[in-house]
């Protein structure tokens, strides 16, 4: 019996690897280089199924060409924004992502974010490698508390419940947040979180902003000018959600003129790009969106792809399907 032919658009880890060779017909992306848009195009055209990246942009004109052999496309990450799934859909390809294994490193780094951001970690690791740092003194580089303070989360899924648990029971902050939909209350208080009932109140009582909802639709800039003004100016925002979840424009017009004190950004609008004024401002930390950037994670997201794609191609409901 012949195997389904995929292509994964990426390296992925050995383990993942060997296990997809071992089942399908596996082509790799020996160079581990981005695939363009043509590409992409070509690969739906000719493999059983399509294996991306959140890195890789799938479009509704992808779809548009004629008879398209991919029947799943399995994609590697919980965010499936880069991907036109209605597009997807009217061409009768299943769409799966791979919730639930990456919370907890994802919750990690947007916790070494609002750490690193307040208390100048970022400038002081820069200044020790550069040979400028003249020993202690009791002004040098003072930074903002964390203990005790306010934080406020926007998008209160597992992600924003796991960086709510750090923060409350780890550094005894208060945690308020806002959800698209209501949260049992003793489901909140499990977390010592509150519910508020707009984004805006959410901004305006915190001490640190942190994103953890969708990208994409109606979440694009949901952090724009008029949001960023209703921030306290001590405030700071942490981003590993998605880069259209921020302006980056007005992120950096805000931060340029102290109107926000500071910001720690793992996402990117237009990845790998970071506007340059972003890369040039002190109280901004910048990570490689290493969200889920563990061996034990990475590995885990694989096998789901793994799980799913083998589910359809045996006839079964793939587990993790979006689409």
């Amino acid at each position: 019996m012949t195997k389904p032919r995929i292509l994964l658009t990426r390296r992925w880890p050995a383990a993942v690897e060997a296990a997809l060779a071992e089942r399908f017909d596996t082509t790799l992306n020996a160079d581990d280089r981005p695939m363009d848009q043509a590409a992409l195009a070509a690969a739906l055209a000719t493999y059983d199924a399509v294996l991306p990246t959140v890195s890789d942009r799938l479009p509704a004109a992808l779809f548009d060409q004629g008879t398209l052999q991919a029947g799943i496309i399995g994609n590697y990450g919980v965010g499936y924004n880069h991907i036109d799934v209605a597009a997807a859909a009217g061409k009768g390809i299943v769409v799966t992502n791979t919730p639930g294994v990456l919370t907890d490193c994802t919750a990690d780094i947007a916790m070494t974010l609002l750490l690193s951001v307040a208390r100048r970690a970022g400038e002081g690791e820069r200044e020790v490698r550069a040979g400028t740092w003249s020993g202690w003194r009791p002004t040098h580089m003072i930074g903002t508390k964390v203990t005790g303070k306010t934080l406020g989360i926007i998008g209160f899924g597992r992600i924003g419940k796991a960086m709510a648990k750090r923060c409350h029971f780890g550094f005894d902050m208060e945690v308020v947040f806002h959800n698209r939909s209501r949260v049992d209350p003793a489901e909140a208080a499990r977390y010592g979180a509150r519910q508020l009932d707009s984004v805006e109140e959410v901004l305006s009582a915190s001490d640190f902003v942190s994103l953890h909802c969708p990208g994409g639709g109606e979440n694009s800039n949901l952090i724009n000018a008029a949001r960023l003004q209703a921030m306290k100016p001590s405030a700071f925002l942490i981003n590993t959600a998605r880069g259209d979840v921020v302006d980056e424009t007005a992120l950096a017009a805000a931060l340029s003129e102290r109107r926000i004190a500071g910001a720690g950004l793992d996402v990117y609008a237009a990845e790998p790009h970071v506007p340059e004024v972003l890369r040039g401002m002190d109280n901004v930390v910048l990570l490689p969106h290493l969200g889920s950037a563990t061996a034990e994670t990475r590995i885990a997201m694989g096998m789901k792809v793994v799980d799913n794609v083998t589910a359809f191609f045996d006839g079964r409901e793939p587990p993790d399907r979006v689409a």
